[in-house]
């Protein structure tokens, strides 16, 4: 009916709706607007569990700085194509077609057997060529002799053994930085847990002591001295969930993982340090450093770049052929006219002797003489810097298991201390005070150990990096 009404251009009137037909619609539009926010507005980050392995192989395939070393070893896998095809035959084509508005004019000597009486003056202007002209040809070089190729192919190829260096030495920044990072996480959830044990421990003290201060068994200042702590352990509990929060993210920018993920470790820091390793890594000797490696090729690519300057005295020598066909013609028929086209070749060598050049090449053979002192110099600095780096590692790891022995077995006593005055208030012949200190004590004996156990986990990353190992004992 409304239908009808619509063709026939009467207006329609709206259906007055009853009470409960807006209660159903009212209670329909509610539950769509609750759909929709349970939909869009409620989605939370989707969690990944890691281990530090998974974390590790995950930064190598989606860290910037790894994936942008690895372009450059497509890069220089292009630079040796590039540099070999330079030695290749070069071939090149050629077409061109004139038209020349105004023939230029040729002046020749008006004199016998050429002059021409009839002409006044001592010259005779004559027009040699047509108005159109075309040209179609095809150049070849190939080089013979250059000792600068040679040199340069090797040179390439060397560069693309310095990228696979440097995507090596790029890796284990990575893994340092993730594994530092991992560990970092490590330590604030455990700093988590063990502050929210902390808080439930001294939240049940501060119940039991409100309790006998309304008895009139305890004073008001023991309940405030026990506030006092609660809230320390308190703002202690919001400072580390605000420092995971930012430890995972320093985590995820350091593997290359998206924001919009979350990530739950599944492993303790007591699992990654086991002491049989870390006694076996401080009986290691070591491999050579990708540093050492860098080093060297850097000097092997100057070295060629020196025999480049002293091949550049030397000749070159290239072998060259030219095939051309050309016509002409008063008209642009003519010019394509098979009858009006000639054809033309050329094969020969040509020799370039490098005579003098001001002494340039002289300049930079000097040059690169200096520079290869200088890696000389680097080389034997780094050497000692290494085997200095590995001293100082093994000797702050050492220290560091011994701290961590004196941590865990101060932790130990403290809990024990914080037990017995525990006992002895609730028995009636302990004080207060003496259950808050002992509680402090706890503490600072819990975060001295996981500042132990962590510096023990750096020192570890530390001594694999300066023994060569970090790649290889983190990945296998």
């Amino acid at each position: 009916m409304e239908y009808l009404l619509k063709k026939a251009g009467k207006p329609i009137k709206p259906k007055k709706q009853s009470t409960f037909e807006l209660f159903v619609m009212k209670k329909y539009l509610l539950l769509i607007f609750a759909f929709l926010t349970i939909s869009f507005g409620g989605t939370a980050q989707e969690v990944l569990p890691l281990t530090l392995k998974e974390s590790l192989s995950y930064s190598l395939q989606n860290n910037v700085n790894v994936k942008n070393a690895q372009l450059e070893t497509l890069i220089s896998k292009a630079t040796v194509k590039e540099t070999t095809a330079t030695g290749l035959p070069q071939i090149t084509g050629s077409f061109g077609l004139n038209y020349n508005p105004s023939i230029p004019v040729v002046f020749l000597p008006n004199e016998p057997p050429f002059g021409d009486p009839s002409i006044p003056g001592d010259v005779i202007p004559a027009r040699f060529g047509l108005s159109y002209s075309s040209n179609l040809g095809a150049n070849l070089t190939q080089m013979i002799f250059d000792g600068s190729f040679f040199v340069g192919l090797r040179a390439a190829k060397t560069y693309r053994q310095l990228t696979d260096l440097d995507l090596v030495k790029t890796e284990n920044d990575v893994i340092e930085s993730v594994k530092k990072a991992y560990f970092g996480v490590l330590v604030n959830q455990e700093r988590i847990r063990l502050s929210q044990a902390n808080l439930a421990r001294i939240d049940t003290l501060l119940n039991e002591t409100r309790a006998l201060n309304e008895a009139g068994f305890a004073e008001k200042i023991d309940v405030s001295r026990i506030q006092v702590q609660r809230n320390n352990t308190y703002s202690q509990l919001e400072r580390s969930l605000t420092a995971l929060e930012v430890s995972k993210q320093i985590l995820k920018i350091q593997m290359g993982m998206p924001m919009e993920y979350d990530v739950e470790l599944t492993e303790t820091l007591l699992e990654l340090n086991p002491r049989e390793e870390l006694d076996a890594l401080l009986l290691e000797e070591g491999i050579e450093r990708v540093e050492v490696s860098q080093l060297q090729t850097n000097l092997e690519l100057t070295h060629l770049d020196l025999k480049n300057n002293q091949a550049q005295y030397m000749p070159t020598i290239d072998f060259v052929a030219n095939a051309q066909r050309a016509g002409a013609g008063n008209s642009m028929d003519a010019v394509f006219n098979k009858q009006n086209w000639f054809g033309s070749s050329l094969l020969g060598v040509s020799m370039s002797i490098p005579i003098f050049d001001g002494l340039s090449k002289s300049a930079r053979i000097q040059k690169n003489r200096i520079q290869m002192m200088q890696l000389e110099n680097q080389k034997f600095f780094l050497n000692e810097n290494i085997k200095n780096e590995i001293y100082t590692a093994k000797t702050n790891l050492k220290n560091d298991l011994t701290i961590l022995e004196v941590q865990q077995e101060n932790l130990d006593l403290a809990q024990e201390v914080y037990d017995i005055a525990k006992i002895k208030y609730n028995e009636g012949v302990g004080s207060n005070l003496e259950v808050v200190e002992a509680d402090a004590a706890l503490i600072e004996a819990e975060i001295n150990y996981l500042s132990a156990l962590y510096d023990g986990l750096v020192a570890k990353v530390d001594l694999e990096k300066a023994l060569g190992l970090l790649k290889i004992n983190n990945l296998n």
